[in-house]
C-alpha cells in the first residue's frame, strides 16, 4: 500500500469531515434540527448513508449521527517515521469521505444550492442541452446541472444495465488536457455505451465546462450526466451504485458489506481522474475503492496493486503525455481502453460504417428544428419502414439501393417522403421473427449521432442533423447501419440482409400498401397467439445479472415486466442463442387453469430462482405472484379497503392512495421478492385478457396513474368494451381525483365502480 496515497487520502478525509461538521453546526443554528433533508425523487433518503448505516435521514438533526460515525472512521495522518500497511485506514478514510460528502450535499439542498447552478444550461425532459452557439433546449429546468439520479431514471435504465447494452459506468473527475481530448474521451465511452458521470475540476475548470463549450449534448438520454463542478458531487455516482444494489439486488439499508460486494461483482464501474489529484480526490478515490471500483489517473501518481478489494488493480497511473499514440486523440482512446481493461468491463461494439459516432448512448439524442438538415415523416411528409423475410436466392447480402433522389437538393430544414424496406433471408429465419427484427430498426438507426428516430411501421419519423449531414451522412448510411447491425446482432438467424430506400412517391405508395397488408396480418396473428395455443413458455433471466434470484416467465399473453421482451422476442432470442437467458419452458401437466399453474412453470421457478420461489401463479396477484427485479414499467398493488388494485406508472411521482410513491412501492415489489398483493408488470400486460384474471381481471383496477390513462387511451377503451363496461376507464380514479383511500372510496362510490360489488379478493 502506498504511504503517499494513504497520507493524502487520510488528510483529505479528516479535512472534509471537519468541514462537514462546521457546515452542519451552522445549518442547525440557522435552519434548526427539524429542517427537512432529502435528495429529490428518490425513496432511498440519502442513499449512501442508508446503505452503509441503515439510517433514514430526513432532518438536519439526524446528520449528527452520520458525521459522528464518519469521525469514528478517521485515523491519524501516517507518521513520517513509521511504515504500516495503511490499506484498512485508507479505506476507512474513504468511507468517511463519502458520508461527509453526502451530508454536505444534503445541507446544500437545504440552502437551495443543489443541483448546482450553471448559467445557460438546461435540463429538458431529464436531458441537459447546450448548443455550440449557446442555444438551449425548448423546455425544462434551466441554469442547473443534474444533481442525483432520480429513481425513475435508474429503473428506466434497468433493462439496459441487465441486458448488457449499458455494460458499466464511469465517473470522470477533473478536467482533460484540452477540450478536444475531453470530447474524445466521452465519445469513446459513448461508443461503448458506458454511462458517464461528470464532476470535479482542476484549478476551477471542469470537464463539464469543456464539453459545454464544444456543444456536446449532456444528460440522461446521451449517457453523460453532469453532477457538479466540484469533487463532492462524485457522491451522486456512488449513491447510484448503492441504489443499484437496493433496487435490483433486493438488499436493505445497513447491509454495508453485502452492498459493497454486490457492486464489486455486479456493477462494472471505474473512476477516471483527469488532471492534478489533490487530497480530496485521493480521499474520494479511496471511497470508490471500497466499492471495488478502480481509479485510473492521467497523471503521475503512486499505484496500488491488487489486494482483493477490487477485481484487478486499485489505482493505475497512466500519464497522458506518455501514452503511446500518434496524437492526443489516439492517446485519449487508449486511456479509455485502459480503464475498461482494468475494471474488466465487457464491451460489445458493432462495426458500423458511418461517418458519425455510433452507439446506444446516442439513441436518446434529440434533433431540434433549428439544428435539423432534413426530416422524413412527422407533420409534413410520409415515412415508413418494413422488414420482410424472403428466400435466400432473392437477397444480395450487403446491397443498399437508393430508388430516387437523395436529400442534398432539399432546402435546409425541409422534408421529404421516405420508405425503408429491409429484406432478410436465413435458414433459421421464421416469419414470426419479422416484427421482432423490424422493431430493432428504431434502435439501430437511433444509434447514429445526430440522427433522431421516433415511431415504427407507417408512422416512423426521422430527423438528420446539420452536423451529421456536414460529416457526410446520407440515405445510403441508413442501409449500411441496418445491414451491419442485423448481421452482428441476429447473425444466428439472418444470413443475408438487403436494404432498399425509396424516395420516389409512386414506389413509396406501392410498398406502403404491401407493408400495411403485412402489418394487418401480423396484428391478427398476434391476437390469435394465446397461452392455451402453445406448448411452451419462455424464461427470461437477463435481470439475474442484478437480481440473482428473480426470473420472468413470459407467455404469449404476459410479456416481461420490463416491457421489452414478449413471447416472440424470447423465441427469437432462443433461436439466436440457445444457451442464452431465454429458455423454453415445457408446460407439462396443467394444475390450475384459473390461477395459471403448470408442473413445468413451477419446476422452472424453483430452479431459476435457486430455490427461493417454489411456485408461481401466472394469472394471480394474490397467490404466488411473479417476482420482479426493479426495471418494471408499472406496479400493481392491492388496496384492500376498496377490494381492488391500483396501477402506478414508473413515471408517476405523485402520492398514491397506499400512502407511498412509486419509488417506495418499488422496494416492496422488486429485488426478486415474492409478495402477495404486489407485483411489477410491463404496461401492456394490463390490456391482456390474462391480467390478474384469477382475481377478477381488469375490473379490479380502481386507481391508475393519469399518464397511463392518456398514453394508452385507445388500448384501455378496447379493454373496457371487452370487459362489458364501455365506461370503465371513467370509473377508475387517478392522482388528480384521489390521493387517499378515503378519497378513493368516495370516488368509486360516486362512479359505481364494479370492484365494490365483486367477490372479496382475500
Amino acid at each position: 500500500m502506498s504511504k503517499y496515497i494513504a497520507t493524502r487520502a487520510i488528510r483529505g478525509s479528516n479535512a472534509l469531515v471537519t468541514e462537514a461538521e462546521f457546515m452542519l453546526q451552522k445549518a442547525l443554528n440557522e435552519k434548526g434540527p427539524d429542517a427537512k433533508v432529502e435528495f429529490p425523487n428518490t425513496a432511498y433518503y440519502l442513499p449512501l448513508t442508508l446503505g452503509m448505516m441503515g439510517l433514514e435521514v430526513e432532518t438536519l438533526g439526524q446528520l449528527n449521527d452520520v458525521l459522528e460515525h464518519a469521525r469514528k472512521l478517521l485515523h491519524p495522518v501516517p507518521s513520517s517515521r513509521r511504515w504500516t500497511p495503511y490499506l484498512g485506514e485508507t479505506l476507512d478514510a474513504g468511507m468517511a469521505t463519502l458520508l461527509a460528502a453526502e451530508a454536505i450535499e444534503a445541507i446544500r439542498y437545504v440552502y437551495g444550492l443543489q443541483p448546482e447552478p450553471f448559467p445557460g444550461f438546461q435540463l429538458a425532459g431529464g436531458t441537459a442541452f447546450f448548443g455550440a452557439n449557446g442555444s438551449t433546449g425548448e423546455k425544462g429546468l434551466e441554469n442547473h446541472l443534474n444533481g442525483p439520479i432520480d429513481d425513475i431514471q435508474l429503473r428506466s435504465w434497468g433493462i439496459q444495465l441487465v441486458d448488457g447494452r449499458m455494460p458499466g459506468f464511469a465517473a470522470i473527475v477533473g478536467a482533460a488536457k484540452s477540450n478536444e481530448v475531453a470530447v474524445k474521451i466521452v465519445r469513446e465511452l459513448q461508443k461503448r455505451n458506458i454511462l458517464t458521470f461528470l464532476c470535479g475540476n482542476v484549478n476551477g475548470r471542469s470537464i463539464i465546462d469543456q464539453l459545454v463549450e464544444e456543444g456536446v449534448e449532456l444528460g440522461y438520454d446521451t449517457y453523460t450526466v453532469p453532477f457538479g463542478r466540484d469533487t463532492l458531487s462524485a457522491i451522486y455516482a456512488l449513491g447510484f451504485a448503492v441504489r443499484s444494489a437496493l433496487t435490483f439486488g433486493g438488499m436493505k439499508g445497513g447491509q454495508a458489506r453485502d452492498i459493497l460486494l454486490y457492486n464489486r461483482e455486479r456493477v462494472f464501474a471505474f473512476v477516471l481522474a483527469l488532471g492534478e489529484v489533490d487530497d480530496l480526490k485521493y480521499a474520494a478515490a479511496a471511497g470508490a475503492i471500497n466499492f471495488g471500483f478502480p481509479v485510473i489517473a492521467d497523471t503521475v501518481i503512486p499505484e496500488i496493486l491488487p489486494t482483493g478489494i477490487t477485481k484487478y488493480e486499485h489505482v493505475v497511473s497512466m500519464p497522458f503525455n506518455e501514452i503511446e499514440g500518434n496524437d492526443d486523440f489516439e492517446r485519449a482512446e487508449r486511456l479509455v481502453q485502459k480503464c475498461i481493461e482494468v475494471r474488466g468491463v465487457k464491451v460489445k461494439i458493432a462495426d458500423v460504417p458511418v461517418p458519425v459516432p455510433y452507439g446506444s448512448a446516442f439513441e436518446g439524442e434529440v434533433v431540434r428544428k433549428a439544428d435539423m438538415r432534413i426530416e422524413f415523416g412527422g407533420k409534413h411528409s410520409r415515412c415508413f419502414e418494413y422488414l420482410q423475410m424472403v428466400p435466400l436466392d432473392e437477397v444480395v447480402d450487403g446491397k443498399v439501393e437508393i430508388v430516387g433522389p437523395g436529400f442534398e437538393q432539399v432546402a435546409s430544414q425541409g422534408s421529404m417522403d421516405l420508405g425503408i424496406v429491409v429484406q432478410v433471408a436465413g435458414r433459421q429465419m421464421q416469419t414470426d421473427f419479422e416484427p421482432v427484427l423490424e422493431r430493432q430498426i428504431h434502435y439501430f438507426i437511433n444509434g447514429a449521432s445526430g440522427i433522431q428516430h421516433i415511431g415504427q411501421r407507417d408512422i416512423a419519423w426521422i430527423r438528420v442533423s446539420n452536423a451529421a449531414a456536414e460529416k457526410g451522412f446520407n440515405l445510403e448510411h441508413f442501409g449500411k447501419i441496418l445491414h451491419a447491425r442485423f448481421k452482428t446482432d441476429f447473425g444466428a438467424i439472418v444470413d443475408k440482409v438487403q436494404v432498399t430506400i425509396f424516395t420516389v412517391p409512386e414506389k413509396i405508395q406501392e410498398w406502403l400498401a404491401v407493408a400495411r397488408e403485412a402489418f394487418d396480418f401480423r396484428n391478427k396473428r398476434l391476437a390469435d397467439l394465446t397461452d392455451n395455443k402453445v406448448e411452451e413458455f419462455y424464461s427470461c433471466t437477463l435481470c439475474q445479472s442484478f437480481a440473482p434470484d428473480h426470473v420472468c416467465v413470459v407467455s404469449p399473453e404476459r410479456l416481461g415486466l420490463c416491457g421489452a421482451y414478449n413471447w416472440l422476442d424470447c423465441k427469437a432470442s432462443f433461436s439466436i442463442n440457445p444457451t442464452g437467458p431465454n429458455q423454453p419452458i415445457k408446460l407439462g401437466k396443467l394444475i390450475d387453469p384459473i390461477k395459471g399453474y403448470w408442473t413445468g412453470t413451477n419446476d422452472y421457478a424453483k430452479v431459476g430462482s435457486h430455490g427461493q420461489v417454489q411456485e408461481v401463479a401466472m394469472y394471480s396477484i394474490m397467490e404466488n405472484p411473479m417476482t420482479a427485479c426493479g426495471c418494471f414499467e408499472c406496479i400493481v398493488m392491492l388496496i384492500p379497503e376498496v377490494n381492488g388494485v391500483m396501477v402506478v406508472s414508473r413515471e408517476d411521482t405523485s402520492m398514491t392512495p397506499a400512502g407511498m410513491t412509486f419509488s417506495t412501492l418499488a422496494g416492496i415489489a422488486g429485488g426478486g421478492l415474492q409478495t402477495p398483493g404486489v407485483m411489477g408488470v410491463g404496461k401492456f400486460y394490463l390490456v391482456s385478457p390474462k391480467f390478474i384474471s384469477a382475481d377478477g381481471g381488469f375490473k379490479r383496477v380502481v386507481w391508475m396513474s393519469s399518464n397511463l390513462k392518456e398514453t394508452m387511451a385507445e388500448e384501455f377503451k378496447a379493454v373496457a368494451i371487452r370487459e362489458g363496461d364501455p365506461d370503465l376507464i371513467e370509473k377508475i380514479a387517478d392522482e388528480r381525483s384521489a390521493a387517499t383511500v378515503e378519497d378513493l372510496m368516495v370516488f368509486l362510490e360516486e362512479h359505481n365502480h364494479p370492484a365494490l360489488v365483486m367477490e372479496a379478493m382475500f
